[in-house]
């Protein structure tokens, strides 16, 4: 089982299903026919259930105890994939069981455990909720590993920055490492200009905790090779081009790049993928103080490339960078990027579909399959050859902020492609880390996008 103690929280499942109550998921066309248990039907007719989506009919029985519930499905059980996860916030507490589910066993046991989760580390827990005993048919390994993965991700984004900095964010990076057996090294500090990270250092030397680069290795020397990136921008001033108040407000997410690689980290090495796994984590704040780097500064990063600083706030693609460079630097059979890069990425696509960005065709194929059939949205967007003009700058090789405004996704994602070595498979996830409102398998706040899309198509490319 993985590693619940790592979240601090216990399994939302059941392992003793001999008292479980039965939960009988019913479409409108099974209440219609008759086709359920013959008690709970005479209730759901008496009380004018009408099987839609998400609701819950608490069924007594006739010693005036609960003898199940009934949960809906609308019609056709053509419901929203993790829609079991309103059952988590609306069953009493106690053990349940699946019965007659039109809908996969795996997407009703993954809902339910992604809705059960709650971030309650600065008020008094709620009490506690119900646990599902998995249905015999469902993996779960798979089951436990992703409903820890995105509580562990969740939680990393919802911690306040005054809990969660960079040394905060070390100590949980180190601490799923000792879990795993993994190794870690630190370049912390002024030790980022001796060993090669002058645009780390640069953007979180204003901060009170140093600036530093994490990186974990796991697996077979040999294996292929996987590397993770993520920005650990801890929180995001916008440095002296500072944020209105309004933007400011929910940058303690800026970390949520790393958060989701730390996660999908955990489910490759808890699922023991034949890889050998490489994770990166630039981790800094974008501070402001008198050592804060400034607009019009020309910095010069681990490649060699200048970068002109046309906004302190399009900071993320500049410690990205330097990482991205070290990670070709080991010639990675597959490289992935997460980060909470762009404010235009949403107004394309919206807070629930991250785009992400690839030259690999099999690779990319093989995302958007994935996407679907694990239900983790994702869109592919162009690095379209024209725009890179735009992000060349006028005293320097590159800027970080182009001007004009347009295209901002893909222009920040074409800066980066200049860090890749151009024989490198490589992926960039602009991701938001964050749901804006409650979703049945998901409350609103930090959020896992894309990790498990992600880790469908590593599992599938190396089998355990």
């Amino acid at each position: 089982m993985p590693p619940y103690a790592l979240i601090d929280r216990p399994s939302p499942f059941a392992s003793e299903p001999a008292d479980a109550l039965p939960v009988w998921a019913v479409t409108a066309e099974a209440i219609e026919a008759g086709t359920i248990d013959a008690a709970a039907l005479a209730w759901a007719r008496a009380a004018g259930f009408q099987a839609a989506e998400g609701t819950v009919l608490m069924v007594p029985g006739q010693d005036g105890k609960l003898a199940g519930a009934l949960f809906g499905l609308g019609s056709d059980g053509q419901c929203y994939p993790f829609v079991s996860g309103k059952l988590a916030r609306s069953l009493p507490e106690g053990n349940w069981r699946l019965e007659n589910s039109p809908v996969s066993g795996q997407s009703m046991a993954l809902g339910f455990g992604m809705g059960a989760y709650r971030f309650e580390r600065y008020k008094k827990p709620a009490a506690q909720g119900p646990r599902l005993v998995l249905p015999e048919a469902v993996d779960a390994a798979a089951v436990h590993r992703t409903v820890a993965a995105v509580a562990l991700a969740r939680d990393l984004v919802n911690m306040p920055a005054n809990d969660m900095g960079p040394d905060a964010l070390e100590t949980a990076f180190r601490g799923l490492a000792d879990h795993y057996k993994a190794k870690v090294t630190v370049v912390t500090g002024d030790d980022l200009i001796s060993k090669g990270f002058p645009m780390i250092h640069a953007v979180g030397r204003a901060a009170v905790q140093a600036p530093r680069l994490l990186e974990m290795r796991w697996g077979k020397k040999g294996a292929p090779k996987l590397t993770l990136v993520g920005k650990g921008v801890c929180f995001d001033t916008g440095g002296l081009d500072i944020k209105p108040a309004t933007a400011m407000l929910n940058m303690k997410k800026d970390m949520g790049g790393a958060a989701n690689v730390i996660a999908l980290a955990m489910m490759i090495m808890d699922a023991g993928l034949p890889v050998d796994l490489r994770v990166l984590v630039p981790a800094v704040e974008n501070s402001i103080s008198a050592s804060a780097f400034r607009p019009g500064d020309v910095l010069t990063s681990r490649k060699g490339l200048t970068v002109q600083i046309d906004n302190t706030d399009a900071e993320g693609r500049l410690v990205l960078a330097d990482a991205l460079t070290y990670a070709c630097e080991d010639d990675p059979s597959l490289l992935i990027d997460m980060a909470t890069l762009t404010g235009a990425a949403r107004v394309a696509l919206g807070p629930d579909l991250p785009p992400f960005y690839t030259d690999d065709e099999a690779l990319a194929g093989a995302l958007a399959t994935a996407s679907v059939e694990v239900a983790d949205p994702l869109w592919r967007m162009p690095l379209f050859k024209p725009y890179e003009a735009d992000v060349k700058a006028r005293i320097a090789d590159l800027t970080n902020a182009p001007a004009g405004g347009f295209a901002g996704s893909i222009t920040a994602a074409l800066f980066l492609k200049r860090f890749v070595t151009a024989e490198t498979s490589w992926a960039h996830f602009d991701i938001f880390a964050w749901s804006p409102k409650d979703k049945p398998h998901a409350p609103m706040g930090g959020e896992a996008q894309g990790i498990r899309a992600l880790f469908e198509v590593i599992s599938k490319r190396h089998p355990a």
